[in-house]
């Protein structure tokens, strides 16, 4: 679709939702309180469809952004009926015809795929909101993966952000400030300006293999970079299982060995070297028949300076210590708190300790009868949204979503494990670097 195409089609979109909304506003005036809720939630159901039917055809940043979204449905007021519909927007882009992707390669690798490959699978192995991946074997004989950047992405991120942005904003989707939103979204945009430059992600691939190399548990995959350019990155080919299939036919051991392996990686990362794989979709990891991981798509990586890791660590540790004071007055030095306040306080710590449910000590079971840590946080998220006191440093949007991320993967795989001495653990590393130490 043309720029010109995608803009009408956003404008199009954000024109509906935001004059709907106004709609109901004025038809509310003259609502009973319940009737008023009832439609405000039918609407806030319709638009989610619009979005979902909207978006689905659109890749880069308009599906990524949509993508996002749905994956943060529980931080925003929206009736259950709405996050599901948003919640298939997940996997829905449409695969890009062969001969386009061909072209694709041949134009950046300077050659034509018979030359440049011994084999190439014109079908692809999957297609995401920014590229679309393809098997095929060098002519040495090593099996890769070839991924292609999609035709018009990076013309499309500015109008795309501005165009979901005044739509959620507009439409009161997301009840904060200006200024919160828009580092948000600065921050969205900085993650997708880098997702899509493929030097930068073979970069962050050779980062992860020298980080990880000595980690028995997990696997990176090699660049070849004499197929690699900005806009095409050919990786060594792991393999391995998806999640569903892997939690369907794994042993118990295995799937004990891959989740604690993917928390403990995770804390590992943050907490040691200030990054994070920053996509937490299910279909980024392979899992090996005995619970060894493969990592992939190192496009969305997030980097962070010590200082900012060193008092979020503080917020952690002391919320699963239950020092509540000493948990807020970090809480002010990382920005999450804008003044003691008692009300907001009070939701901060509730959030906190929702938030550390399977950190709190001893062996806990990820997905078992006791881990209510999603239902705590759904209850809560409302209320931090409503308060203004309450800020979500822009560090945390690609942070928490990728906790989430691996939260959910292991209330799949079930591992048990003790969560309070992992992070206890990885922390000391950050107190270590940055020659602090903690009160009590």
């Amino acid at each position: 679709m043309s720029k010109l195409g995608r803009l009408a089609k956003l404008g199009s979109l954000t024109t509906k939702v935001t004059g709907s909304y106004l709609g109901q506003q004025i038809a509310g005036l003259v609502q009973s309180e319940e009737k008023r809720k009832d439609a405000l939630d039918r609407l806030h159901i319709q638009n989610a469809g619009r979005i979902v039917e909207n978006l689905g055809s659109l890749k880069g940043a308009a599906m990524k952004v949509g993508q996002a979204v749905a994956q943060v449905a529980d931080s925003i007021d929206l009736p259950a009926d709405a996050k599901a519909v948003l919640g298939k927007l997940h996997d829905k882009a449409e695969p890009v015809p062969w001969e386009a992707v061909r072209g694709r390669i041949e134009k950046e690798l300077g050659g034509p795929v018979e030359t440049l490959f011994r084999k190439i699978d014109p079908s692809p192995l999957g297609t995401a909101s920014l590229g679309q991946v393809h098997a095929a074997t060098l002519p040495d004989g090593q099996d890769v993966v070839i991924k292609v950047l999609h035709a018009g992405v990076e013309d499309a991120i500015g109008s795309d952000l501005g165009a979901l942005k005044n739509m959620l904003v507009g439409g009161r989707m997301l009840r904060r400030s200006k200024a919160e939103i828009d580092s948000w979204f600065e921050e969205i945009n900085a993650r997708l300006a880098e997702e899509i430059d493929y030097r930068n992600e073979a970069n962050n691939l050779q980062t992860f293999r020298r980080v990880l190399v000595d980690d028995p548990d997990v696997v990176v995959p090699r660049v070849h970079e004499g197929w690699s350019t900005g806009k095409v990155l050919t990786m060594e080919r792991l393999h391995g299982k998806p999640l569903p299939a892997f939690v369907a036919t794994g042993t118990p051991e295995a799937r004990q060995r891959a989740g604690v392996t993917l928390g403990r990686v995770f804390f590992d990362l943050f907490y040691g070297h200030r990054m994070i794989h920053a996509d937490p979709h299910p279909g980024n990891y392979l899992f090996q028949a005995d619970g060894k991981i493969g990592l992939l798509d190192f496009g969305c990586v997030r980097f962070f300076d010590l200082e900012w890791v060193a008092e979020y660590g503080a917020c952690a540790i002391y919320t699963r210590r239950n020092q509540r004071e000493l948990m807020m007055q970090h809480a002010v030095k990382l920005g999450a708190l804008s003044e003691r306040d008692p009300d907001a306080e009070e939701t901060l710590w509730a959030l906190g300790r929702a938030i550390g449910v399977p950190f709190r000590g001893g062996p806990f079971l990820t997905g078992g009868p006791e881990d209510d840590a999603h239902e705590q946080i759904a209850r809560v998220m409302p209320k931090v949204m409503m308060n203004g006191k309450l800020r979500a440093p822009k560090e945390l949007v690609f942070l928490h979503r990728a906790l989430g991320g691996i939260y959910s993967i292991n209330k799949q795989l079930k591992p048990l494990c003790d969560w309070g001495q992992v992070i206890e653990k990885a922390y000391a590393r950050t107190l270590k670097d940055s020659g602090r130490v903690l009160v009590g």
